[in-house]
């Protein structure tokens, strides 16, 4: 869908070990020219041994919503196609050392790069009223409120500095049959306080709004999310774009894993890609 073409300037803003990377090359060619972005210094080093000796590679540590400003800074023009996969990887989940996974005990951290509050922080700062407000707004958390005043209680006996710590706080405060025993009882409240702490949502708003700023005429754009919040605003700016002729929507209904790569893949199951082109009009 991205309709990649040798030599064209490509750009992976969520770069993460180098696998779509190393697709787009194939496609691009050695007259191509690929940028690629990662938050995650870690995940970057990772990347950089498996691309970093490519002559047509450029691997930069920053966030995609600074993309516009990151080409300025380097000189580079608008591209031909960008691509961003919204998840967090394998390796963060399993061991960052920052907390992603509340089956591991780690510092709570959940920040991609190290320029960001860590979350322990962030959260011993924040009013009931605030934690239960984020537990709603990016947990969609129906028992935000029991879990934000089991938060508060529980950092006014001893701060909250562990995934365990958190985990076992939320886990306390709802009811035995949470979910029916589908998902851990923290997966929202984690889910919530990383995006908070990492202004996720704001970051995909902001690319979103500056896409003229990163293509070219005629560029495309293609977005891989993981969860509703993110499929939503993806949804809605392509649907307002195309509706002030500034963009063509490629993916009426966003494209989801067959049933044989689910089975494969499990964690593609909530994976939904959504592709657009940029116009004249723009």
């Amino acid at each position: 869908l991205l309709n990649l073409q040798p030599g064209m300037f490509v750009i992976d803003g969520t770069v993460d070990g180098g696998g779509h990377s190393a697709e787009i090359l194939e496609s691009i060619g050695p007259s191509g020219k690929l940028l690629g972005l990662d938050w995650d210094e870690a995940l970057l080093e990772e990347c950089r041994g498996r691309l970093g000796s490519h002559p047509n590679v450029t691997l930069l540590h920053g966030n995609y919503a600074d993309l516009p400003e990151i080409l300025e800074r380097e000189g580079l023009p608008k591209a031909h196609a960008l691509l961003l996969d919204l998840g967090f990887s394998s390796a963060q989940l399993a061991e960052s050392g920052k907390g992603f996974s509340f089956n591991v005990d780690e510092p709570l951290i959940l920040t991609y790069s190290s320029d960001r509050t860590p979350a322990h922080e962030v959260l011993r700062g924040m009013r009931e009223k605030e934690i239960a407000q984020m537990l709603f707004d990016f947990g969609e958390e129906r028992f935000g409120h029991k879990i934000a005043k089991a938060i508060v209680e529980r950092q006014r006996k001893s701060p909250i500095r562990t995934t365990k710590d958190l985990a076992d706080t939320v886990k306390d405060a709802v009811p035995p049959s949470y979910e029916r025993g589908r998902i851990h009882p923290a997966t929202r409240t984690f889910q919530a306080l990383r995006i908070y702490v990492n202004d996720e949502l704001g970051n995909v708003k902001r690319i979103l709004e500056n896409l003229d700023r990163v293509l070219q005429t005629g560029g495309r754009a293609a977005v891989i999310s993981f969860h509703s919040l993110e499929d939503r605003i993806v949804k809605n700016a392509f649907r307002d774009m195309a509706h002030a002729k500034t963009l063509e929507v490629l993916t009426k209904k966003p494209i989801e894993a067959t049933e044989e790569e689910a089975r494969t893949n499990p964690r593609s199951r909530s994976a939904k890609l959504r592709v657009a082109e940029l116009k004249d009009e723009y």
